[in-house]
């Protein structure tokens, strides 16, 4: 059963499998786990960018396709629910709607893109795909009257969907996890206190609904692309990562695989923008279609691993955290450091970039194959070093260095 589900794709080793186990754990209890607003941003979030990574992953560590324009089919999905619902009311059927019109611009868009790559290639191609993504932002700033310009469109949401929704009448029962973990550091001797401290009333509400929604569509995006990548089209997709000049002497037409995930990551980006709206509640330009984003999410590919659809999972998780609760980790460290002049000020709340960017720079050179590929490099090491070497009539002498 689990062989069907991942595609006899495992994770191939023991650390990266509890990771693995950890983050999803979160992710689908999250709601009964973390207590507050915040915590259920940061985890919708993780979802939204599982799916955009590991469609930018299909084109880049799967094919060797650069583009910048992932971030443009990203909009397209969050402006048409924005602007669907503006224009017809907070309804499913608006939602309906917009995503079905997203998904046919972002449809056309790229196979434009992709019919490019017949003559535009490489470092060439990722330059096309860049101009186009800044003229589509230029053109989303200025049309001010549909999409609201710089300001943005506030996205209203169906009653089921928010939270004066409310499947169960009675409060369900939730453990604040960092309130535990923090007791079970601090007060390890008193655990009926800790405990009692942790315990939280869960209102579940549409938040919630439009949550596990995510969770679900989430899920199911990563194991389609994780059949994908390990079907027959997969591995002609890794063939052309490989030496396209081969794969088409082999009587493959690379042009229409190459076009085939274009069209494929543009419309997984865009139903994760459809769900970011939803979420997110407000769509604006910076936050949809900004070049910082698709920086964002080109190092969230790499922090997880190229070509390892596993690395979405992990990549997104380590950046968003980092993004989020980095400032209060060093403002945490802070307190401990205060009063000595050079340590208090390297580590101040407001050099939480200089950190971010140094984290990165320690991933890279720690886990040059990101995370994921480094774990399965050594795990294939140690099970080699554990492994007898082969003796025997048939077996090959070893070369002595």
């Amino acid at each position: 059963m689990l062989n069907r589900v991942l595609s006899g794709d495992y994770p191939r080793s023991r650390p990266l499998t509890a990771l693995l186990l950890i983050i999803v754990t979160c992710l689908v209890l999250g709601p009964f786990l973390f207590d507050g607003i915040r915590a259920f941003t940061t985890l919708a979030m993780i979802c939204v960018f599982i799916m955009v990574v590991a469609a930018y992953d299909l084109m880049l560590g799967y094919t060797h396709i650069v583009s910048f324009a992932h971030t443009m089919f990203f909009g397209i999905g969050a402006y048409g629910v924005a602007m669907a619902i503006e224009g017809m009311g907070d309804s499913f059927g608006a939602i309906g709607v917009g995503l079905v019109g997203a998904l046919v611009v972002s449809f056309l868009l790229s196979l434009l893109l992709g019919l490019l790559s017949l003559r535009v290639k490489a470092i060439f191609f990722a330059l096309v795909t860049l101009a186009v993504a800044f003229a589509f932002l230029s053109l989303v700033t200025q049309l001010y009257h549909i999409t609201g310009g710089e300001d943005g469109m506030r996205v209203r949401v169906p009653r089921e969907l928010g939270p004066a929704f409310r499947p169960f009448e009675e409060p369900l029962p939730g453990i604040d996890l960092p309130t535990l973990l923090k007791g079970l550091l601090t007060q390890p001797w008193n655990l009926g206190q800790v405990w009692q401290d942790s315990l939280f009333e869960m209102r579940f509400n549409g938040r919630n609904v439009m949550y596990y929604v995510l969770v679900v569509m989430a899920a199911g995006v990563f194991l389609f692309l994780l059949r994908l990548v390990n079907s027959p089209f997969g591995r002609v997709l890794q063939a052309i990562r490989e030496n396209e000049f081969r794969a088409e002497a082999l009587g493959y037409r690379t042009v229409i695989y190459r076009t085939a995930v274009v069209i494929l990551a543009a419309l997984v980006a865009t139903l994760a923008g459809a769900a970011f709206a939803l979420i997110n509640r407000y769509v604006n330009p910076e936050n949809t279609l900004n070049f910082e984003l698709m920086v964002f999410i080109l190092l969230m590919c790499v922090i997880g691993g190229m070509g390892t659809l596993y690395g979405a999972i992990v990549g997104s998780t380590l950046f968003i955290l980092a993004q989020n609760y980095l400032q209060d980790l060093l403002g945490w460290v802070g307190q401990y450091t205060a009063g000595i002049p050079l340590v208090e000020n390297l580590l101040g709340e407001d050099h939480w970039l200089l950190w971010f960017g140094v984290l990165f720079v320690l991933s890279v050179y720690f886990f040059p194959a990101g995370v994921v590929g480094q774990l399965r490099i050594w795990s294939l090491r140690r099970r080699n070093r554990q492994s007898p070497p082969p003796s025997g009539p048939d077996a090959e002498p070893v070369a002595q260095v």
